[in-house]
């Protein structure tokens, strides 16, 4: 094995990093729709399918630009978060409320990691120079923000709602 020593590799890592993540929501992402009972989670998650679609395309044209090949390498990261899911609706088997809950936030969760990789990609771009690559992960960034704010209003409200049902 060969020691990186080029930010262009360490960046290029971080791109095939996301790029297998990404490709992993899109599985998932159906299977947690399914699951979800809430209209409001449901919705959002549909929705974000889509947005993560379009991340996906994005990160193919930086690829692109860059004169790479699109491909992705494992990504611990988000197999350990859909291990949490898998295991979580196993062992546990929740009602529909406190999955709905749960739901939530593991996706806030995903959304996390997943805001942490783009920053740290956006910001190794525009160091490179490579602008029109740092836009194409500054749009992803952005939507992941956005799913973020949206997962986490729902999962407040669930909890609400579930804290007042039980001291009632």
């Amino acid at each position: 094995m060969t020691q990186m020593t080029e930010p262009r590799d360490l960046f290029l890592h971080g791109l095939k990093d996301i790029y297998y993540a990404e490709k992993t929501i899109v599985k998932k992402l159906p299977g947690m729709i399914e699951e979800a009972t809430d209209a409001e989670l449901m919705e959002g998650l549909r929705n974000h399918l889509e947005q993560t679609k379009g991340q996906v395309d994005n990160l193919e044209r930086v690829f692109e630009e860059l004169g790479e090949e699109a491909q992705g390498e494992k990504c611990p990261g988000i197999e350990g978060l859909v291990v949490e899911h898998d295991e979580f609706v196993e062992k546990e088997q929740p009602t529909p409320q406190i999955l709905d809950t749960f739901l939530t936030g593991a996706a806030a969760r995903v959304e996390h990691y997943e805001i942490a990789a783009y920053r740290g990609l956006v910001e190794s771009a525009k160091a490179m120079g490579e602008d029109s690559a740092a836009r194409l992960l500054e749009q992803n960034l952005a939507q992941e923000h956005e799913a973020l704010k949206l997962v986490e209003s729902v999962g407040s409200r669930l909890v609400e709602t579930q804290a007042r049902e039980v001291t009632a």
